[in-house]
């Protein structure tokens, strides 16, 4: 006998359920996929298809293709040709489905032509999470992340990047030409086959060369002077994980929600920088939540005045560090936070106690910026302790009580930092996760959003899931008729 679990014979007549409902259980997640597409209305969030045509081939409803997405996001099929392998294999699928196969072109295209639609069923699954008041705190962790677009690193192209290989590229070829002044020296006879070769690989790299200098005409036409040639829109950035290189791809920024992380909202950029972003994330969160005073947590990254003032302008409290970007603390002078402001006088009180007085204003890119100085300088016995030059400047930007007020919300909150790392960074990691090592399947900007908003809608339905268990989840997907 054997001490084995045997399995039973692949020929042996078995009678399985008549009714394709008794393969899934009965609290799995693809019966909350159901009611969830079920529910939306699909017309009114932008689809295309919902209404029947009169003639021609009867064609897939769009919640037929909308849950076969969800599902893939949601078990890490982003694919269209994986999803149109399981249709025929994966018996949830078939529940979910009616057991219709759709072929992957037709999956494809519909990720491609119902863009808006899916990108308001992700904001309206957020809307569904502030119905049943998971957005109670109001403060949001922003941060953005760098995702690898369809677009290798070689078909990517700036004047650097071209004065580079034209100067590698000159070097090979004259490297080439001497090994072909030497052959034709000696004109031995085996050499005649090395000849030939050497000839055409110096034909290749004259004609690259070529190509360089039609994509360096091309550069002179775009404005930031960079092209992808795979992906139009993709953009090359320096990332923090590898340094001294760039990935080409997008800025994804989000907003999440410290009480439940939850993705309150989320845009796609190929802006490298965060800098200009802080404003406009912080604003979609707060419409997302519903809530008219929001506090929002970034990195230093996003350390810019005007974006502070744009925040609080919109009853957004930001809590953002200053970059240490002056030498004089390291250097072991005075820097500007040991100068006291005096705003009735509109005078600064020097370390020495001496006042520095407004001096001019200038326009420094856009900004009106004020600028302080004392007479009492050149005799000050703490000179050396505060600048090497004849007067200590200060300059103070016209909205800097704004920065300040920043400043004192970080200090009533010193554990702000740490609350934006556990918050917004694993978020991060876990939809990147999930994406694979090629991280966007599709070309295009427009293209690129519809793909992080499933990433994002699937994201946000686990974390549902989690905090209000099975039943509960279901009962609240009715709330989306109501």
């Amino acid at each position: 006998m054997s001490r084995f679990i045997v399995g039973a014979d692949r020929k042996q007549v078995t009678l399985l359920p008549e009714c394709l409902d008794d393969f899934v259980a009965e609290d799995n997640t693809v019966r909350i996929v159901d009611v969830f597409i079920n529910e939306l209305d699909l017309a009114a969030l932008g689809f295309d298809g919902t209404n029947q045509a009169a003639t021609g081939r009867p064609s897939y409803h769009p919640s037929v293709l909308l849950k076969l997405y969800l599902y893939g996001y949601l078990n890490r099929l982003q694919s269209s040709r994986r999803l149109e392998r399981e249709c025929q294999r994966n018996v949830e699928l078939m529940w979910l489905t009616g057991r219709l196969a759709p072929d992957f072109k037709t999956i494809a295209d519909f990720r491609r032509d119902n863009s808006k639609g899916i990108r308001n069923v992700c904001r309206r699954f957020v809307v569904l999470c502030r119905e049943l008041k998971l957005f109670t705190e109001a403060v949001v962790a922003i941060d953005g992340s760098k995702f690898k677009a369809v677009n290798n690193r070689e078909r990517n192209y700036t004047p650097g990047k071209i004065e580079r290989r034209e100067r590698e590229l000159e070097e090979s070829i004259q490297r080439y030409l001497d090994a072909l002044e030497t052959a034709d020296r000696t004109q031995p006879t085996e050499m005649q086959a090395k000849t030939e070769r050497l000839q055409g690989k110096i034909q290749k790299m004259r004609q690259r060369m070529q190509d360089l200098q039609s994509i360096k005409a091309q550069l002179e036409t775009l404005p930031d002077r960079q092209l992808s040639q795979t992906d139009p829109d993709a953009r090359a950035m320096t990332t923090y994980s590898a340094k001294g290189t760039a990935m080409v791809g997008y800025n994804v920024q989000t907003a999440v929600d410290t009480k439940n992380h939850l993705i309150v909202a989320h845009e796609v950029t190929n802006n490298g920088s965060d800098r200009s972003q802080l404003s406009a994330i912080a604003a979609a969160a707060s419409e997302a939540m519903g809530k008219r005073r929001v506090k929002a947590i970034a990195d230093r990254g996003y350390y810019s005045g005007a974006e502070l003032k744009a925040c609080e302008d919109a009853g957004i409290a930001a809590l953002v560090p200053k970059p240490m970007t002056s030498n004089a603390r390291a250097e072991g002078r005075f820097d500007k936070t040991d100068f006291i402001y005096i705003a009735h006088a509109d005078e600064y009180q020097c370390p020495a106690g001496q006042r520095a007085i407004h001096r001019y204003t200038t326009n420094d890119r856009g900004l009106q910026v004020h600028t302080y100085w004392t007479s009492a300088c050149p005799a000050c016995p703490m000179k050396k302790q505060c600048t090497t030059g004849d007067y200590r400047r200060i300059r103070r930007w016209e909205h800097e009580a704004v920065m300040e007020r920043v400043q004192q919300r970080l200090e009533r909150m010193p554990d702000a930092m740490t609350v934006r790392k556990r918050t917004v960074e694993h978020v991060f990691g876990t939809l990147k996760n999930w994406m694979g090592w090629t991280h966007f399947l599709t070309r295009g900007i427009g293209n690129v959003a519809t793909e992080m908003s499933l990433s994002v809608l699937a994201y946000n339905f686990k974390r549902v899931l989690n905090i209000l268990g099975f039943e509960r989840t279901r009962k609240a997907m009715r709330l989306l008729s109501a």
